[in-house]
């Protein structure tokens, strides 16, 4: 007999579309509606800031599912109507054409929009931001060969775009207002190393700089200084997408509240990916993570946990870069003044403009707390292990940590 409950996910990026191709792979055979109000079917986002730009993909690359597997698989994609309130008294979600639709379980996978940057002139046509497939089109449209860009922020986005607006031959300049990029993530050691590999292959930086104000062809700084553009893109961090928890009475800071089996403050309404900030129990605190692998790994555990399973969502925070010739990997979580040393398994010097091979663990009290292998494979499992064994307590031998000669798995040992 088919199940006749619904289930309604709002948010059709990647956690939503996996959530619901778990539902169906797990036996659910009630109704799915995923509400999204984007012109495209639910797409990967890395691509966007990667591949895409690059021109080493094609846009369908990006797509996280078939045209057909929706209505193959019996899921009602609704990318026509925009979900504008959550009434969890009636178990409804309104839309915006006053339409409701009623739910069993509700999963929120709103995600996040990025932050405007707030200066005279910075709603100038040109002065562009990267979320959306549109976005990616429009950037990719700028870097050509000779063009000024200037990229505001020297976050993941920022760097990436300009080592694909490098790649493309275009003239770049990088405005920051702390001293290095990736500052607050990776702390002064390892931020160095990706300072060093972008000037050696031709950006120029503006560390410690604000922006005054954008005027036609130029970004104007704090101090006077006129940088010549022919367009702007601005990375200047995101923020989750919880209006619709809020307006419905749900727990909300930095992020919509939920436990380790990714519930809300509502037992009938989970929340997952960009938007979800859930409690950790390896890391034994809440975390909220903006990369890729929250959406692709916690759709998934958000569904399994709608149907009733036994969910403790415990993944390992992880992300990725590619930019020039570097390809890193990073596992674990550290606050900025959370680490005692950062030991270096392998020299992160920067050679010409080739990128260096290593292996970089954020220490303290002897616990690794994090790992980061750069152009450095097959050490992802190891280095996990680490980060697992470090929040438990187990402390490990700094001199063995750092030798290359010391297989990693045997440092637990």
């Amino acid at each position: 007999m088919a199940d006749s409950r619904t289930f309604v996910i709002v948010g059709g990026g990647l956690a939503g579309a996996k959530a619901a191709e778990t539902l169906r792979g797990e036996g659910f055979d009630g109704r799915i509606v995923l509400y999204d109000a984007g012109a495209e079917r639910p797409y990967e986002r890395p691509p966007l800031s990667k591949d895409l730009l690059l021109g080493k993909a094609e846009r369908e690359k990006a797509f996280v599912h078939e045209p057909n597997w929706y209505a193959d698989n019996n899921v009602d994609l609704v990318l026509t109507e925009e979900v504008v309130r959550v009434d969890p008294d009636q178990h409804e979600v309104e839309l915006r054409g006053g339409g409701r639709t009623g739910y069993d379980k509700l999963l929120l996978t709103t995600g996040s929009t990025p932050r405007r940057l707030d200066v005279p002139g910075a709603d100038r046509d040109g002065v562009l931001y990267l979320r959306k497939l549109p976005d990616s089109d429009a950037i990719k449209g700028i870097l050509r060969s000779g063009a000024n860009i200037v990229i505001i922020g020297a976050g993941w986005i920022g760097l990436e775009v300009a080592a694909a607006a490098r790649h493309h031959g275009a003239n770049v300049t990088v405005v920051e207002t702390l001293r290095l990029p990736l500052h607050r993530v990776l702390g002064e050691e390892v931020a160095r190393v990706f300072a060093n590999l972008h000037v050696a292959n031709g950006v120029t930086f503006h560390f410690g700089a604000q922006v005054r104000e954008i005027r036609d062809g130029a970004v104007v700084l704090a101090d006077g200084t006129e940088l010549p553009a022919d367009a702007i893109v601005v990375g200047v961090g995101i923020q989750p997408n919880v209006e619709l928890a809020q307006a419905a009475g749900l727990e909300v800071d930095n992020g919509v509240l939920t436990d380790a089996s990714l519930r809300t403050s509502n037992p009938d309404i989970y929340a997952a990916g960009d938007v979800a900030n859930s409690f950790h129990p390896v890391l034994n605190q809440r975390v909220r993570v903006e990369h890729w692998s929250a959406a692709l790994n916690g759709g998934p555990a958000a569904a399994r946990s709608m149907l009733g399973q036994d969910v403790s969502y415990e993944k390992i925070p992880y992300f990725f870069t590619d930019q020039y010739d570097l390809g890193m990997e990073y596992s674990g979580y550290v606050a900025p003044d959370g680490y005692d040393s950062v030991v270096f398994r392998g020299d992160p010097t920067v050679e010409g403009a080739k990128s260096p091979e290593f292996v970089a663990f954020w220490v303290k009290d002897g616990r690794v707390l994090a790992g980061m292998n750069v152009n450095v494979w097959d050490v992802q499992d190891d280095i996990v292990a680490l980060v697992k064994a470090g929040y438990s307590g187990k402390a490990v031998d700094l001199g063995k940590l750092a030798d290359p000669g010391v297989p990693l798995g045997d440092l637990l040992n």
